[in-house]
């Protein structure tokens, strides 16, 4: 049975960098606790006039032409975002327009900072049907625009950013995605989310414009994370029939310091085998593990022939998590 294996990475993040000091609306000792609680000290910002379909263009671009790979061979683009162009249609179409794959299908999915994981279960599904081949998986996210500059429970600690995967089938051999495991809890639904806008709360009927800005729950997210983080991976690797100590890195959704720091010990793991970008990006929804997965290919961390273990966890609430062979 063939399944998906990387054949590039890529990433974009805006020239914009923020500083915890530049966030001028809160106070010096708010400030002072952003890198505290989270480990964030910096985060990018995207220009006025770019939205999150220009993201995902530039990485998928960087992708691409690490290896020469022409746009208008590509099967399919999946694209993950929470934070689209418009409500419809999908960001996806807006995307395979701007980069030229005019052989392309192009849908979103929506599981909020899951979605690289979904994102990576659902083109390996594809390319293991044996209808397709060469897949691009996209995640790009712009919460600078979603968020309320004066909500300090969520501002400070997100970033825009964009990564991308390009996935082709693999028939025999080690490399590819090994395995996958996803999970909803959809009764705590409300628990991260942006609660106007749709047709629950449409906007003639919203009651000012916090309703459209994302929200969440911050203890509960915190204590979800700590609870489902470490017990997906556990399940992924058990299910997979793989000890911790095969795999080189462990690349968990960058939402904070301390979870990270939290999953290893729950887990035995040596803290420093966790990549960690999030002090200098913040919270990049689904796009923070594309882009770590793309640094960590980039910078050496990761070699043909290394496992590598994606986890992430968020709005839905949702969780997953993906066994890779680079």
């Amino acid at each position: 049975m063939q399944r998906a294996y990387i054949l590039s990475t890529g990433s974009f993040l805006p020239d914009r960098i923020l500083s915890n000091e530049d966030l001028s609306q809160f106070s010096p000792e708010a400030r002072r606790l952003i890198a505290e609680k989270t480990g964030v000290q910096s985060r990018r910002h995207a220009a006025e006039d770019q939205c999150t379909s220009d993201l995902a263009v530039a990485a998928a671009r960087t992708c691409l032409q690490k290896i020469d790979f022409r746009p208008e061979n590509l099967e399919g683009i999946v694209l993950s975002t929470s934070s689209p162009d418009r409500m419809q249609p999908a960001t996806a179409t807006r995307v395979q327009h701007k980069l030229g794959a005019a052989n392309a299908f192009a849908f979103d999915i929506n599981s909020v900072c899951s979605g690289g994981s979904f994102g990576i279960a659902v083109v390996d599904s594809l390319i293991r049907s044996g209808a397709f081949r060469t897949i691009l998986l996209i995640a790009s996210e712009m919460y600078s625009k979603i968020l309320s500059p004066r909500d300090f429970s969520t501002y400070p600690f997100f970033g825009d950013g964009a990564g991308a995967v390009l996935f082709q089938a693999a028939n025999g051999g080690p490399q590819g995605v090994l395995h996958s495991c996803l999970g909803t809890d959809g009764s705590r639904c409300d628990t991260i989310c942006v609660p106007g806008g749709g047709t629950m709360l449409p906007f003639e009927k919203m009651p000012g414009p916090r309703s459209a800005y994302f929200r969440m729950k911050g203890e509960e997210v915190f204590a979800f994370t700590m609870d489902k983080g470490p017990k997906v991976i556990r399940r992924l690797l058990e299910e997979a029939g793989a000890a911790p100590g095969e795999v080189k890195r462990f690349i968990c959704h960058q939402a904070n310091i301390n979870i990270l720091h939290g999953i290893a010990d729950r887990l035995g793991i040596p803290r420093e085998r966790f990549f960690v970008n999030l002090d200098r990006y913040g919270n990049t929804a689904s796009a923070s593990v594309l882009i770590a997965l793309d640094e960590a290919v980039s910078r050496g961390d990761l070699a043909p022939g290394d496992l590598v273990v994606i986890a992430t966890f968020g709005g839905g609430l949702s969780w997953g998590a993906n066994l890779i062979r680079i």
